[in-house]
Parts: C-alpha cells; sequence; structure tokens
C-alpha cells in the first residue's frame, strides 16, 4: 500500500511539473508579431540585422520550446505550428547567414532536427505529419508556410493568431492567387507555382487546381485553359 501510495504520489507531481513548465502559444505569438515586424518588410526578411543582434530570435526559440498545444483546439493549434515553422525557418537561415538559399543548406526541411512545442522535429513534418495530414482538407497552409525562398509566397510581418487566423488565411491565399507573378494567366494558358505540381491532391479535393484558384481570384481563368508549371525560385527571401 506504502508502495502503491508513493508512485501516486510521485506521478501527481511528475504532472503537476509537466502542467507547471508547459506554455500557452500566447507569449510566443506575441513577441512573434513584435519580431516579424521588426524584420520582415514587403515580404522579405532583414537576416543581415537578426544575425548581428539575434537576441529577439534566441528567445523565441526558447519560449517555443515550451509550449503544448492541441489539434482539439484547432485555430490555437494551427496558428502556433504555422508561426513555429515560419520562426524556425528564419533561425535555420540565420544560422548559416550568409547564404543564397535554404537549398545551399543541407538537410534544411528535412534532416535538421528543430526543438519546439515539446517535439524534436524537422521542417517538413510540422509542415506534412503536424498541419497537412491533421487537416486535410486545409490548402490554404501553402500560402502562409514560408520557405525561405522567393518562390514561396510572402512572409507577412505579423504573427498567425488563433482569433484573426480564419481571415489571414483567406487574405494571404486570395493575395497569392491573385498576384500575376505566383499565377501567369495568358489567354488559354497559365502557368502555375510548382506547389501546384508537388501538393496537387490537397488542391483537387473538389474539383481540379483552376477550380480551387478560380474562388480566390477576381479575374476567373478559362475553365479549359492549358496548365504547366514554372520552376520554383529558391533564391533567398533577403531584405538586402
Amino acid at each position: 500500500m506504502k508502495l502503491t501510495m508513493k508512485r501516486l504520489t510521485t506521478l501527481v507531481i511528475l504532472l503537476f511539473s509537466v502542467a507547471l513548465f508547459a506554455q500557452s502559444p500566447d507569449t510566443f505569438i506575441k513577441k512573434t508579431d513584435a519580431f516579424l515586424k521588426a524584420n520582415v518588410s514587403n515580404g522579405r526578411v532583414n537576416y543581415k540585422a537578426i544575425k548581428n543582434n539575434p537576441a529577439q530570435l534566441k528567445e523565441l526559440i526558447e519560449l517555443g520550446k515550451e509550449v503544448r498545444v492541441s489539434a482539439s483546439n484547432p485555430k490555437e493549434y494551427q496558428a502556433f505550428w504555422i508561426n513555429a515553422y515560419n520562426i524556425h525557418v528564419i533561425n535555420g537561415i540565420v544560422a548559416k547567414y550568409p547564404t543564397k538559399s535554404p537549398l545551399d543548406i543541407k538537410g534544411f526541411f528535412d534532416k535538421t532536427t528543430r526543438s519546439v512545442g515539446g517535439k524534436d522535429i524537422v521542417l517538413n513534418d510540422i509542415e506534412n505529419k503536424l498541419l497537412r495530414a491533421k487537416f486535410s482538407k486545409e490548402a490554404r497552409f501553402h500560402f502562409v508556410l514560408v520557405c525561405a525562398g522567393l518562390g514561396c509566397p510572402p512572409i507577412i510581418a505579423e504573427a498567425y493568431t488563433p482569433a484573426k487566423l480564419e481571415a489571414q488565411l483567406q487574405r494571404q491565399t486570395e493575395i497569392a492567387l491573385n498576384n500575376p507573378n505566383f499565377i501567369k494567366a495568358k489567354g488559354s494558358k497559365v502557368q502555375l507555382s510548382q506547389i501546384f505540381e508537388w501538393y496537387k491532391g490537397d488542391f483537387t479535393q473538389n474539383g481540379n487546381e483552376i477550380d480551387y484558384i478560380n474562388k480566390f481570384r477576381k479575374e476567373a481563368i478559362p475553365a479549359k485553359a492549358k496548365v504547366s508549371y514554372y520552376p520554383y525560385d529558391w533564391t533567398l527571401n533577403d531584405s538586402k
């Protein structure tokens, strides 16, 4: 009986300790917002300035380690992991800066482990396992997860928040899909970002790619337009 009580006491202490050190994402998101406002302009990141003064970024990385979110609260969960992905992309670039492209950093997306949200995880798994797999109908993730390349939709100078997430997802998707440099429509032909080629299944759940794009377009693309894909630009989204 004494042994059972001792184990129970140990378990209670352990659970209390986990609850004590695990944090909500509120502070992380608030500080992410301030960091992005200070270091992002016109869809580009001032990596040089961050490299020279990394205190804010280091604080965010440490804060992110202690955050715990649950998919049962989808807006909080999605907002945290979108911000976490974007911040860890920036952190990965700063660690190797100067560099011309994230692809010049070996294993950047699929090998290098990032410690965040109580997990040791690679960037690709944040995108594919924690977001796309759990919310398979939400293709708008592709317009807010920023890979540090100019071919990606632009990073914004604000954090994604649970309260504004729906509006932010909608806004960024509309911006991307109405950008003539992202969707290159001309007559009966349209060139799409390779995002649509790589993740075609995400965009064709209820029709084809043009059907999806036209839901967000001010000027619709002809339904029978011939689709092709232009090469992805992995040039670093540096503000210098």
